[in-house]
């Protein structure tokens, strides 16, 4: 892919974590932002910046990681080809991806997408793309080639959308530990509905951007490592990790420091084959590496 010019440029760099990871260990939430005159952007989307591919394998190759998963931006909405070429550029045998389609896809552009490494569909529902009414149909289109909905919202909004979820004939994963408030922790509403729903075994939750909802902060983020906790508790078959690189919530230059996001593991995840799991197996069956 190219390089990018005259716009603000997010390194991989960053330090090496404690954490030794296992083989085939998968970062499973990442975004790619190309160059702008070549993958146009929505108007009024953020952020402004570049996130090159060469950037972030770097990240990866200081990590530790091996596969990983590229998730279709909000930045380009349904225009995949950023994602698509990220993929291809790592190849299949490291990379899957996560495709924000347009509502009337047909069969035949989901087997393009799928052949070019696609498993699943986001409803980034922060962005107008999909309201949370579209996931019946949506499902029923993705279901035959085996992809999972992947759904993100924020604040008091799993109750009202876990009934829904659960009806679908796809499983669902679920971002950033489900982004409930931090100040109820455990015991808020949403996030024990998000315990329910993991004990049925059709929602995974991705262990990641813990600095999106804690009020503990870095590094040890420990009021999210209190859900993590929970969580593993019930379904530590159903947990992914990711980075969430390149951060795009956060002001460039300003970037948390993704060791940090993986040694956390650590002392949130103490026993070594469950975390091992967490970071290759589990996204080894979910993401279809084989």
């Amino acid at each position: 892919m190219e390089t990018m010019k005259d716009e603000y440029m997010v390194s991989g760099d960053g330090r090496k974590p404690r954490l030794i990871t296992p083989p085939k260990a998968c970062e499973t939430h990442s975004h790619i932002f190309g160059p702008a005159d070549k993958y146009p952007r929505i108007p009024g989307r953020k952020p402004s910046y570049g996130a090159s591919i060469e950037a972030y394998e770097t990240m990866l190759k200081r990590l530790g990681i091996e596969r990983c998963v590229i998730v279709q931006p909000s930045l380009y909405s349904t225009d995949n080809r950023c994602t698509l070429d990220a993929i291809a550029h790592l190849g299949q045998s490291r990379a899957r991806g996560v495709a924000v389609t347009k509502k009337d896809i047909g069969r035949s552009e989901l087997q393009q997408l799928q052949d070019a490494g696609m498993r699943g569909l986001r409803f980034y529902l922060i962005v107008d793309d999909f309201v949370m009414g579209d996931a019946p149909e949506m499902a029923r289109r993705i279901a035959p080639f085996g992809w999972h909905l992947q759904v993100q919202d924020r604040g008091n909004w799993l109750p009202e959308a876990i009934p829904l979820l659960e009806k679908l004939p796809v499983d669902i994963v679920i971002d950033h530990v489900g982004r409930t408030p931090p100040e109820n922790g455990v015991n808020d509403p949403g996030f024990r509905a998000l315990l329910r729903f993991m004990e049925t075994g059709r929602c995974w939750v991705k262990i990641s951007a813990p600095y999106l909802a804690s009020n503990d902060g870095p590094p040890r983020y420990a009021d999210v490592g209190d859900k993590v906790r929970a969580l593993v508790s019930v379904r530590p078959d159903r947990l992914v990790w990711a980075a969430n690189w390149p951060h795009p919530n956060h002001a460039p230059g300003n970037k948390p420091e993704e060791a940090d996001c993986l040694d956390v593991l650590l002392d949130w995840v103490p026993d070594t084959a469950v975390r091992n799991a967490i970071l290759a197996d589990n996204p080894g069956i979910l993401y279809g590496f084989g």
